[in-house]
């Protein structure tokens, strides 16, 4: 396969993932919503932006932190040294995930909290963690107990966070296990589980997201005990920006262009200077594959500057202003129909989710097909995205979902196989993708404010409502599959009658 046709692959599954929203709002603009035509262009060049870099994103992503992920997962295997091991993870969990574009998405909207302190608060407890999971891989430690553990711990803090931290929490533990940081870290786990011979290592080499996406939760409750917070700060949407023609329209993105690619050269430099350093010290690559890397770095900066333009220039600010207005206009009786909507097309466009699928089904033989785990995830994040909003419109903590859907999500994990368990809590973080943070986030936020209401404590927190969903479905598709199993074992064998009756075919004929 070229590297131009996975390109091309790359920038058609960017289009099946942004395009079903772009319509669906156009839709919704033309005949229920209309806004000035200055702000639905921004939002269609926003659109063409956001598919270019995810496609650019991700085709360099696959070309670079997949292969340091492995390579360096590889080398540290072959030393042994668990030290290194773990503080090498410690590291790369750091550096990785302060430039996931999700994550950078969400800092940006968080207005209470310092981006940079965000980014690093979230980076650290993501390195915490992975250096968790590769003490669970080495030990064999069983995935059930070590997350039972973890969220008593998060629920615990939750009860005596602030709610101006709690939401933002929860979703800050969604974003991080994006494009950028899912790839590596299960490239990583894969090469510290080949440690292992046993029959249970490439199945403990599955579930490094879901605890991946804990360390950022329990990172920011701690950061709401220490942060200086004194005065009361509250959401307000910044003004959009208002152009009066084509020209002014273009010197919008023109201006905005520096500063991303300023703050994407700051979040990429610890990974290169480690990849350099890593390269003369330990890997010493030949010229190809280090070029080849050093090319997939490139296309990744380039997505990530592109995407993130896109993303709050043009593609964001619309979905502030379509949900202030669908909740200000008399019609905030939509909210829910239409966030349904939207969830359903969303995950059926992530191209992450349909490698998930195939996965499922080829661990359970079969008995869950690829069709039925679509259709289940679907569900997942169609009914996530209307609680969301019920939330918007009610004002409900976020609590009262989250305690009951993950105590639901832990006793399932005592029905199903542990395969089940770590595929389930692994695709929390495939099924929370770019577009939940750059759309849906903003969409639920703007009709918040229409409302009156809090949006720290009543908007945030549907990217969290996201991953936890597939947590259920998941699982309930491995408990279907077992009894499936368990019935075919149990059912008598079938009975053939007459067989003391010979026929003979020639005196039919």
């Amino acid at each position: 396969m070229t590297d131009k046709f996975v390109l091309a692959e790359k920038l058609r599954e960017a289009v099946a993932s942004v395009l079903p929203i772009a319509v669906i709002v156009a839709v919704v603009c033309f005949f229920l919503v209309p806004v000035t035509t200055d702000l639905m262009l921004s939002f269609l060049i926003g659109t063409a932006l956001l598919i270019l870099g995810m496609g650019l994103f991700t085709y360099g992503s696959e070309r670079s932190m997949t292969m340091i992920g492995s390579y360096v997962g590889a080398r540290m295997t072959r030393s042994r040294k668990l030290w290194l091991i773990l503080g090498l993870s410690f590291l790369l969990g750091l550096a990785i995930t302060v430039a996931e574009p999700d994550l950078q998405v969400l800092a940006s909207y968080v207005p209470h909290i310092d981006s940079g302190v965000l980014l690093i608060t979230v980076g650290v407890g993501v390195g915490l963690f992975l250096m968790l999971c590769m003490l669970r891989i080495l030990l064999g430690i069983p995935l059930r107990w070590m997350l039972m553990g973890c969220y008593a711990l998060v629920f615990v803090l939750a009860f005596l966070s602030g709610r101006d931290f709690l939401s933002v929490a929860f979703d800050s533990g969604g974003v991080t296990t994006g494009p950028m940081t899912v790839p590596f870290i299960m490239a990583m786990g894969v090469g510290v589980a080949s440690i292992r011979s046993d029959k249970n290592a490439e199945a403990d080499s599955f579930g490094l997201v879901a605890l991946c996406s804990i360390g950022p939760v329990l990172a920011v409750m701690v950061l709401g005990f220490l942060y200086n917070n004194s005065d009361s700060v509250s959401y307000t949407a910044g003004e959009i920006a208002r152009y009066l023609d084509t020209v002014a329209l273009t010197g919008g993105y023109l201006h905005a262009l520096p500063e991303y690619m300023k703050e994407m050269a700051k979040s990429l430099a610890p990974i290169v200077v480690f990849f350099l350093i890593f390269q003369v010290l330990s890997l010493k690559l030949h010229k190809v594959p280090f070029l080849r890397i050093v090319i997939g770095l490139c296309y990744t900066y380039v997505g990530l500057v592109l995407f993130l333009t896109g993303v709050n220039v043009g593609f964001s600010p619309l979905g502030t202003v379509l949900g202030r207005e669908l909740a200000s206009g008399g019609l905030n009786v939509l909210l829910v129909p239409l966030a349904v909507l939207m969830g359903w097309f969303i995950i059926r466009a992530e191209p992450a989710v349909h490698t998930l699928n195939r996965q499922v089904e080829e661990v359970s033989a079969g008995a869950v097909s690829e069709k039925a785990m679509g259709l289940s995830l679907s569900i997942a994040i169609a009914a996530a995205n209307g609680l969301a909003m019920v939330r918007v419109l009610t004002g409900w903590n976020i609590l009262y979902f989250l305690v009951p859907g993950y105590l639901v999500a832990l006793v399932l994990s005592f029905f199903v196989p542990p395969i089940f368990t770590a595929i389930a809590f692994d695709s929390g973080g495939v099924a929370s993708g770019p577009m939940t943070a750059a759309f849906m986030l903003p969409f639920a936020m703007g009709a918040c404010q229409a409302l009156g209401g809090n949006v720290l404590t009543d908007a945030f927190g549907l990217v969290a409502l996201v991953a936890m969903m597939p947590l259920i479905t998941v699982q309930v598709m491995g408990a279907v599959s077992v009894l499936r199993t368990r019935r075919a074992e149990t059912a008598p064998p079938l009975e053939f009658f007459g067989d003391d009756e010979i026929i003979e075919l020639w005196e039919v004929a």
